[in-house]
């Protein structure tokens, strides 16, 4: 499935600017993970992942990571790509866990660039691109600040990734960074 195909596939189930936006934020942050793990030819593969993950989310949030393996099915999705989406609701809303090194960034990511587009907003100058590691920690370790944003996701995340909470943090600010005017625009298009 190609990108416009998969954006066209999410838009059929997916009107809100805030759910959009974070499904091209995820997509491109999956994007920069599969280049920098050394996945880069299977980089598109992990955008259209990312960009489809929530497509249940909007219209059927009580069937999250359910429902979308009809949606996907529907839309021509091959059962990689659904395990993948599928997985990243484990232990949250399914038993399906995360096997592929890129399902485990996708879980670990989700609720990460939630709480890092929630950091931003609070910055003078609403961006991520000034963000900082120390700043986004801070952020991180206040429970009540983007309270809907899991920590234990987020940390259990990087421990299914083998990786330090710092590193995770790291790594998901500074891929979000390059493609945050991306994003906006891409999301503003569509509205």
């Amino acid at each position: 499935m190609t990108y416009e195909e998969a954006m066209a596939l999410l838009r059929r189930y997916n009107k809100e600017p805030f759910h959009l936006c974070h499904a091209i934020t995820v997509s491109k942050v999956m994007r920069r993970m599969a280049d920098a793990l050394g996945y880069g030819e299977e980089a598109d593969f992990w955008a259209v992942v990312g960009l489809l993950h929530d497509i249940d989310f909007e219209q059927w949030p009580d069937e999250h990571c359910k429902k979308c393996v009809e949606l996907l099915r529907e839309g021509g999705a091959d059962e990689r790509l659904i395990h993948a989406v599928v997985s990243h609701g484990y232990g949250l809303c399914v038993d399906v866990a995360p096997e592929h090194e890129m399902e485990k960034v996708l879980f670990a990511c989700d609720e990460l660039t939630g709480l890092i587009g929630a950091c931003a907003k609070m910055r003078p100058s609403g961006s991520i691109t000034d963000m900082d590691l120390k700043s986004l920690k801070k952020k991180y370790k206040s429970k009540g600040f983007a309270a809907g944003c899991s920590r234990e996701v987020i940390a259990q995340g990087a421990q299914m990734l083998g990786w330090e909470l710092d590193d995770l943090l790291s790594r998901t600010l500074e891929a979000m960074k390059p493609d945050e005017a991306a994003v906006a625009a891409e999301t503003a298009a569509l509205a």
